[in-house]
């Protein structure tokens, strides 16, 4: 006897994942260059590409190499790029008073790229780690990280990038109060269209291990950071975060890490409907290109797999490593 089956629905999810063209045709969420930040490390010299063991295929650039390669990721439909210094260990100090010094690495950085690169966004840090000799994102005594102190320190450093040209500041440094701050004096002193893009919900995580290596930073730290970046544990105290910062005065707010913290990027997009960044931290790009340089991973797939999971979370952008591979990629 011939087995009867019942008969197939009338919807098969098949028939759409046919062919290339079909599939194209009925998917939700594509990355573009237009997508992508890319963050760049800098460091004084002249002709310096310099390796970083840690984070293979980046490198800490001087100037004359950082105009190089921005030229050509401004050429790959990159629209902006986030400076961090690599700062000489001579001005490390307590008092953190490089970080507001007209001609300290990052200013010169921003004028060099302005000049040469009008139509590219700068964007910068904002926190006094890579001139603190404690490693620390705020001033410390007496192993107590200061909060208001720290905010008027962090004012300080906002004003001057802004007058060397800075188009987007990215407070990363988790101090209450300090977007409000940074706000109110970008107005005062008529830098009315800077943007500000909150590091809001910033965890304090294992996966900056790499970073840490790249600003010169690891082995320096005094203590932890768990006094004020967020606990991993921690959802609604995002959402909290996010609110407050858009209320003094955030233009875009970012969840860091990225793929960890992907149902926050979802929550916060979600609940606010404002420019919504993740920043896929140096851990996560490692650990990519570990597994590709293993042969355990298509590295090509797995980068544009990691990124477009950040726009089908909700995110506008994406801050990443991979920028100008990525831009590469699409551009075919």
């Amino acid at each position: 006897m011939t087995p009867t089956f019942a008969p197939y629905p009338a919807t098969r999810f098949r028939r759409l994942r046919r062919t290339p063209a079909l599939r194209d045709l009925v998917q939700q969420e594509r990355l573009s260059a237009a997508d992508l930040i890319w963050p760049v490390f800098i460091r004084d010299g002249q002709g310096v590409e310099e390796p970083i063991p840690s984070m293979p295929g980046v490198a800490r650039l001087s100037l004359d190499r950082l105009l190089v390669q921005a030229t050509e990721a401004h050429r790959l439909g990159i629209p902006a790029i986030c400076l961090f210094p690599y700062t000489d260990a001579a001005l490390r100090t307590e008092d953190c008073a490089e970080a507001w010094n007209p001609q300290n690495l990052t200013n010169r950085a921003i004028r060099a790229l302005k000049a040469e690169l009008p139509d590219l966004a700068v964007m910068t840090d904002i926190a006094l780690d890579p001139y603190n000799a404690n490693g620390h994102d705020g001033l410390v005594r007496d192993g107590i990280i200061l909060n208001d102190e720290s905010v008027e320190a962090l004012v300080r450093m906002a004003l001057a990038q802004a007058e060397a040209g800075a188009d987007i500041l990215g407070p990363s440094d988790m101090m209450d109060g300090r977007i409000g701050a940074i706000r109110t004096a970008m107005e005062s002193a008529g830098h009315k269209d800077v943007a500000i893009m909150s590091y809001a919900a910033k965890y304090a995580s294992c996966f900056y291990g790499p970073f840490r290596d790249a600003v010169g930073a690891s082995g320096r730290l005094v203590g932890d950071k768990k006094t004020y970046q967020m606990n991993p544990g921690n959802s609604d105290e995002a959402l909290r975060l996010v609110a407050r910062d858009l209320s003094e005065g955030a233009d875009m707010v970012m969840v860091k890490p990225g793929m960890p913290y992907l149902d926050i990027c979802r929550r916060v997009k979600d609940a606010f409907g404002a420019p919504t960044y993740a920043y896929q931290v140096s851990g996560e790009y490692a650990m990519i290109r570990a597994a590709e340089q293993n042969g355990w991973i298509d590295g090509t797939r797995a980068m544009a797999e990691s990124l477009l999971c950040f726009r089908r979370a909700g995110c506008d952008g994406i801050l990443t490593y991979f920028a100008p591979a990525m831009a590469r990629a699409l551009n075919g």
